[in-house]
């Protein structure tokens, strides 16, 4: 009897890591440019601001492994 693999798995899985990351880079450069594109251009760009860059290419990539490993288990088709 095989076992579903654990959430952990799933997202640690080539089938969600490659998909999420293309996610990220797209909604998070959109976002980016949203909140942060004034900063860009003046060179304005300090520690704090950095890491919210960085957070901001962080939560889309979260958000799409969240859903997808989610879809996976509940469609069955973890195996």
């Amino acid at each position: 009897m095989k076992t579903s693999p654990s959430f952990f798995e799933l997202a640690g899985s080539r089938k969600i890591i490659l998909p999420a990351l293309k996610v990220a880079l797209i909604v998070g450069t959109l976002l980016v440019l949203i909140n942060h594109a004034n900063a860009i251009l003046e060179m304005g760009l300090n520690g704090e601001r950095v890491f919210q860059i960085i957070l901001t290419y962080c939560i889309p990539y979260c958000v799409s492994t969240y859903s997808a490993v989610k879809a996976i288990q509940q469609s069955g088709k973890g195996e």
